[in-house]
């Protein structure tokens, strides 16, 4: 999905590629937001503020045709992105070896790993995504202002976009990720019973299951701006 220590362009993430065309083009232009390196309001009389960050990576799930819905207490960013620090399925044996740590420092989780779709094993995002408005793309047409309301008195977070964008406008397709866990208490859930053949994964497909484990596909979303206070 996001990147990968490999140099062979073949398996080289979409996002990573991403990233980098972000990096040549400067200051992305996003008129909507007039989002700049600096702070800048946002359209339609809202005074919200809003600061270009670093690429970051939101895990999302939602009814792709909607624009808003609740249960955002179940996503989860990914402040770096994770694809250069991942690690292949052909290499797990030895990530398990070192004691679960990958390469780039990351503690691996048997009860609870993700993949993306090339193969890769990608450490968790931080959970849950905090309260706060988030300027995402899923560098298609649309560009909106995501917005995570605070957890209500049962927990529940709600979600919004603005402009009437849908989750699937600002779902990045060719990045594909899932979590796997256990499908019974205590069972065995390892991602050596992962399907590599079935990668990579085509754009929009969904993530192959693994033998042992209950699999949970989510929707990746880019940020590349964050509201900030005045």
């Amino acid at each position: 999905m996001f990147g990968k220590n490999s140099p062979q362009p073949s398996t080289r993430s979409t996002l990573s590629l991403l990233i980098l065309v972000l990096f040549l083009l400067g200051s992305f232009a996003l008129p909507s937001f007039n989002l700049s390196r600096s702070q800048a309001h946002a359209a339609g009389g809202d005074q919200t503020k809003f600061r270009r960050i670093s690429t970051q990576f939101i895990a999302a799930l939602g009814d792709p045709g909607a624009t808003s819905g609740s249960g955002a207490q179940s996503w989860g960013l990914w402040p770096l992105d994770p694809g250069p620090r991942g690690v292949e399925l052909k290499n797990y044996q030895r990530m398990k070896d070192a004691g679960g740590v990958a390469p780039a420092r990351w503690k691996f989780d048997g009860t609870d790993w993700w993949l993306e779709e090339h193969g890769l094993i990608m450490e968790q995002p931080t959970f849950p995504l905090l309260p706060g408005k988030y300027v995402v793309t899923g560098a298609q047409d649309v560009t909106a202002v995501l917005t995570i309301h605070p957890a209500d008195r049962n927990g529940d977070r709600r979600w919004e976009l603005d402009k009437g964008a849908t989750l699937y406008d600002v779902t990045h397709l060719a990045c594909r990720s899932a979590r796997y866990t256990p499908a019974a208490v205590g069972g065995s859930c390892s991602p050596a019973n992962a399907q590599k053949a079935a990668f990579p994964v085509a754009p929009g497909g969904a993530m192959p299951p693994a033998e042992g484990c209950t699999k949970q596909d989510y929707a990746v979303l880019i940020v590349i701006g964050v509201g900030v206070e005045d």
